[in-house]
């Protein structure tokens, strides 16, 4: 895998090592990333992308050395040290390298990797089981923020659906409604209507999410913000998904139940790959 990584101002092959056990970073995950595509020589969003990375440094307590405008041209640089067309994950992040238990602010250094990683298959081939783990409440978690801290519990439910043979699973809020997918933000179709939890600060409003609402409601079709219940999902017409990694994919399943990649999903992706490429 190609890859190139931006510390403390020069850019290096790989992965450089960056932190030290004294870092704040590494014992007390004071660090924040963002993530963004590159494919077909698009970069859709990435100036949005770039903006949450500093409003997400700013939510953990960090303080960002560069604006948004600097980590977007930066991105821009890293994107073009690949041939064109390639596809990308472009991952900015900004960690405190100091700090007891708060991070100090003024210790905040940005890093950035721009890596091959191929785009998913557009079929899907993801079915997914409710899991018993749940998104933490903003008063729990820095849910506010794209924070490294978050993650674990995504992955210990991922962990849990790959042991029972699934590839993803749903994450319930604190009162049992579906917040999302443990990778990605979820959609479901029933009757013609796109359906979407609401977001309630569980979890992230994705950039990607955002944008597929938009699109879909320009294009006619209705998008209803809503309380969606497991029951729900259960009686879907389609479910798809929408993220930075797989930008819109179809699930193939909930629990027992099969599905196909449906006319309204085919439509939502349709839909971002024309914008992506009119940007």
């Amino acid at each position: 895998m190609q890859a190139y990584s931006y510390v403390d101002g020069k850019w290096h092959d790989g992965n450089p090592p960056v932190l030290g056990p004294l870092s704040h970073a590494t014992w007390l995950s004071g660090i924040i990333f963002d993530g963004a595509r590159a494919f077909e020589g698009t970069t859709p969003d990435l100036a949005l992308h770039c903006e949450r990375s500093i409003r997400s440094a700013k939510a953990l307590g960090l303080r960002a050395p560069l604006t948004a405008g600097e980590v977007h041209e930066l991105c821009l640089e890293g994107v073009r040290k690949f041939p064109s067309g390639a596809q990308l994950y472009i991952r900015p992040m900004f960690f405190a390298e100091s700090g007891w238990i708060d991070p100090d602010p003024e210790t905040t250094r940005f890093m950035l990797s721009v890596y091959e990683s191929p785009m998913p298959d557009p079929t899907g081939n993801f079915r997914a089981m409710i899991s018993p783990y749940r998104r933490p409440t903003p008063e729990s978690a820095p849910t506010d923020a794209k924070a490294s801290c978050l993650y674990p519990n995504s992955g210990r439910a991922m962990r849990l659906a790959r042991e029972n043979g699934f590839e993803n699973a749903v994450i319930l809020d604190q009162i049992g409604n579906v917040a999302e997918f443990a990778t990605s933000n979820l959609f479901m179709v029933k009757d013609g209507t796109v359906m979407t939890p609401a977001p309630n600060g569980c979890f992230l409003n994705g950039i990607t999410r955002q944008r597929v609402i938009k699109l879909l409601r320009d294009a006619g079709t209705p998008v209803v913000e809503c309380q969606v219940t497991v029951n729900d999902l259960v009686n879907a017409d389609e479910i798809f998904s929408t993220g930075n990694y797989a930008k819109v994919q179809p699930c193939n399943g909930i629990g027992e139940r099969s599905l196909q990649p449906g006319p309204v999903y085919s439509l939502a992706r349709k839909l971002y790959w024309e914008f992506a490429h009119k940007g």
